[in-house]
């Protein structure tokens, strides 16, 4: 692959947030279910992970993680580093242990979205804002409904590894 070709890969790959952005924070936040609403960033960069592997997930995880960071409340750069580090294990998971295709984008981006959740909870443990039982409330309706955007994410990114990976032709 050429370096025009990789530049054309991954800029294909960012452009591909602005949709997700733009249901993640104009469409869905509109549309809760049983309280809460999704949250797919995260999975763009599990499901780039699982595609691409260990080394290009952590990229595209440190990308998505500063956007997260602006986006998201909680720790500055707690983000960036969290989705740097699902990435990799994300990419690290599909090669080695599962295979590179729904299935298991579907048990990264729920291994991703369960640890995210139980981050979450411990911190809000620790500081005594909330009882566990009224976090697990709500983070398991929030991992569910973030869980059924794994099928059009992926798609999405399939759909760019697919036609992108080799010489283009634009």
């Amino acid at each position: 692959m050429t370096s025009g070709d990789f530049l054309i890969k991954w800029s294909a790959y960012l452009l591909a947030l602005i949709p997700i952005y733009i249901a993640e924070f104009c469409i869905t936040c509109y549309l809760p279910v049983f309280g809460v609403i999704p949250m797919l960033l995260p999975l763009a960069a599990v499901a780039v992970a699982v595609l691409e592997g260990s080394v290009a997930g952590a990229g595209y995880g440190l990308a998505v993680g500063i956007l997260c960071d602006t986006m998201y409340p909680g720790v500055p750069g707690g983000w960036t580093i969290g989705l740097t580090l699902l990435g990799t294990l994300a990419g690290i998971l599909a090669q080695y242990r599962l295979r590179q295709n729904l299935a298991g984008c579907l048990l990264c981006a729920l291994l991703a979205l369960g640890i995210i959740d139980l981050l979450r909870i411990a911190s809000r443990l620790l500081r005594g804002s909330a009882s566990f039982s009224a976090m697990l409330a709500v983070a398991v309706p929030e991992i569910l409904y973030s869980a059924v955007f794994v099928f059009p994410l992926y798609g999405l990114f399939l759909w760019i590894f697919i036609r992108v990976p080799k010489r283009t032709v634009l």
